[in-house]
């Protein structure tokens, strides 16, 4: 899970963050590698997030009447819901769905519609068939200058940080439920509430949270020739059902519904776990309190992973206080505003089980390589802040050399299935990093 220690969605920050406690905790398509992002736990001038990933438009500069028939939509001005960008190809489409009208409303409701003068959600072209969801610039923006901004009143705090991610995932269940239930009978309430923004949230068995570990078959865990994460993953997964088994189970009567209205599930509460480890950011209270909060953050929470982002996370969990993302670079209309899930420091390792994708860079698989050859600590899990054991470090390097790269590789030509090309594209990098290291 991400810290900040003022910041712990997606989502890992990038640079220290200035005057400010936030960061991305350890636990940001999708074959891509799944480049997607969702927060991790990252650690900036006191900032830290739990796994993490932005948005949209400008206003204009008359107020324009309020358009009939909308649904209950705000009534801001987001560019037209048209496309940002200086030239076709890299024209960005901005999100002009129902959902998006009324997570804009919770915005201008919530004192954040300013953001929309400078931001919004829009689709990002990665090739001919896929495009990403993220968060993307309306006018450009110099270095410094606060991208995002999102007043902590509007961040749903899912209590005092910690190393597991179960009790703040039943808080959030618990939540989600009653909040959705309460609405789906109140369409036109929704532009107001925080089911405008829960309902913009990676859904149930969608695509984003199915490309976690947390939700491989014992195959795909097995393909991915790692026994650390497998352990790791299995050790989750325990965590996850004796929570289940202590929170939800003895109070069924009383626990909220699913939004379908059958009884909440193991499977419900796994997604809510993934959700905070990717998402959830952890923040830094009060200086003299000295105390962190894990906070969901809403429209900052939508920001991708970009290992090169300058963009820095800053603000405190305070009444009055902003969550801000800062330029750390100039930004020109159409770019996507985008954070560095994990602090820069975060391997595949992380991000397969954390996030749900995996960073294509060649870092995020010399990072697992270096821990392998012993040149570099453990950064979260089994084994954080240590160097890997011998005995665990032998024993991946024996399931590695099971089998070569080029049997890997057609492999991965012949599969279908999304969790084991993650698991091949793993292994595949892995072995690629040891080799560039001489040892494999």
């Amino acid at each position: 899970m991400v810290v900040l220690q003022t910041f712990s969605l997606l989502f890992w920050l990038t640079s220290t963050i200035q005057s400010a406690a936030f960061s991305p905790n350890d636990s940001m398509a999708r074959n891509l590698q799944q480049l997607k992002l969702r927060p991790s736990q990252i650690h900036i001038n006191g900032i830290m997030s739990s796994n993490l990933i932005l948005y949209m438009a400008k206003t204009s500069k008359k107020k324009k009447a309020k358009k009939k028939g909308n649904n209950g939509s705000s009534s801001i001005g987001v560019k037209g819901f048209g496309s940002v960008g200086s030239t076709k190809g890299t024209q960005v489409d901005l999100e002009r769905s129902k959902e998006a009208r009324y997570f804009y409303g919770f915005m201008e409701k919530g004192g954040a519609g300013d953001n929309l003068s400078r931001c919004a959600i829009g689709s990002f072209p990665i090739s001919d068939d896929f495009k990403l969801r993220g968060v993307t610039a309306l006018k450009s923006a110099k270095k410094g200058d606060a991208i995002i901004r999102i007043p902590y009143e509007m961040a749903v705090n899912l209590g005092q940080e910690g190393v597991d991610p179960t009790g703040p995932a039943v808080a959030f269940l618990k939540d989600y439920c009653e909040t959705l239930t309460s609405t789906s009978n109140g369409d036109n309430q929704q532009s107001s509430n925080k089911a405008a923004y829960y309902k913009m949230l990676p859904p149930f068995g969608g695509a984003d949270c199915l490309g976690s570990t947390d939700f491989f078959s014992d195959q795909a865990l097995s393909e991915l020739q790692s026994p650390l994460i497998v352990e790791e993953t299995r050790k989750r997964k325990e965590r996850t059902n004796a929570r289940f088994q202590a929170d939800i189970v003895p109070n069924a009567e009383s626990f909220p519904k699913w939004i379908d209205g059958s009884p909440v599930n193991e499977d419900h509460l796994a997604w809510a776990v993934w959700l905070v480890t990717s998402r959830v950011l952890t923040v830094q209270g009060d200086a003299e309190e000295g105390k962190s909060y894990r906070l969901l953050i809403p429209f900052l929470d939508m920001c991708n992973h970009d290992r090169s982002s300058s963009n820095i996370l800053s603000g405190r969990a305070v009444p009055g206080g902003e969550l801000k993302v800062v330029a750390g670079a100039a930004v020109k209309e159409g770019d996507q505003i985008n954070i560095c899930y994990g602090g820069g420091v975060a391997g595949n390792d992380r991000f397969v089980q954390d996030y749900g994708f995996l960073d294509t860079s060649d870092v995020a698989y010399d990072i697992v390589g270096q821990q392998l050859l012993g040149k570099r600590r453990i950064g979260e899990g089994i084994g954080a802040g240590r160097l890997m054991s011998e005995s665990d470090r032998q024993n991946t390097m024996d399931q590695l050399k099971q089998t070569t790269i080029e049997e890997d590789k057609n492999f991965l030509k012949q599969e279908t299935d999304p969790s084991l090309i993650a698991a091949y594209n793993y292994r595949i990098g892995v072995k690629n990093s040891l080799l560039k290291f001489g040892s494999i």
